[in-house]
């Protein structure tokens, strides 16, 4: 059934990047394993994939410890300074960072095991008060705040939409984005690479693709209905 999931998503990427004029290699998916046994992860990893995100970091670390070392990483839920050490080694990317002090964090864990963190921002394109993010105005601001970090390299934006019942409603919030992300592309900032774009989930990440995303979050639509845990 996961494989067959997955097939299916990765099918409705491609659908979406033909009605765009994208070449599908430019979108990575990202199976949001949160909440999900190991079997789970194994069989999708059975059927080719690679790029796992996990919410939680003790998850993430568990996980790790267990599964083949080929796997990239994606650490997607918000991240606590203090845990910071313990999936520095780990991650291939951070998605969740909007606050400076969280970037410090990052550098500072990153230098002493002598790495790059790569990181995404995450912007409330949105402005809902329930979630993280910086708001859309902050962003070019913050970034010209980070390039002093040496071991902290901006790969891109990242968002969580509004969860709504037509995806359309959310394309006008990814289209915001894109614009944004290529607005900071343009300005050539050092340390600021700007190739990857992460948005849309198993709800929309269809109109995402179709409005520049680079990287989809997908849990549902692979794994089915996430098991909550404690």
């Amino acid at each position: 059934m996961i494989a067959e999931n997955i097939h299916d998503v990765e099918r409705r990427i491609v659908q979406a990047c033909e009605r765009s004029g994208r070449n599908p290699e430019e979108v990575t998916l990202v199976a949001v394993s949160k909440t999900k046994p190991v079997e789970k992860l194994k069989e999708a990893y059975a059927v080719g994939t690679r790029v796992f995100g996990e919410n939680k970091v003790q998850e993430l670390v568990d996980k790790y410890e267990i599964m083949p070392k080929d796997i990239k990483w994606q650490m997607i839920g918000h991240l606590q300074r203090n845990k910071v050490k313990y999936i520095i080694d780990k991650v291939e990317l951070i998605h969740s960072v909007d606050s400076l002090r969280l970037v410090e964090a990052i550098d500072r864990e990153a230098a002493k095991k002598g790495i790059i963190a790569n990181i995404l921002l995450e912007v409330n394109i949105a402005k809902e008060e329930s979630k993280f993010g910086l708001m859309p105005e902050e962003v070019i601001d913050f970034i010209d705040e980070i390039v002093r970090y040496q071991n902290v390299r901006v790969q891109g934006l990242m968002t969580i939409a509004p969860f709504v019942d037509d995806p359309e409603k959310n394309r006008k919030h990814f289209s915001a984005l894109h614009k944004l992300f290529v607005d900071i592309r343009k300005k050539n900032v050092n340390n600021v690479i700007m190739n990857v774009l992460s948005m849309g989930m198993t709800n929309d990440f269809e109109v995402a693709v179709e409005e520049g995303a680079t990287m989809v979050r997908v849990g549902t639509a692979i794994f089915g209905e996430r098991n909550y845990i404690q």
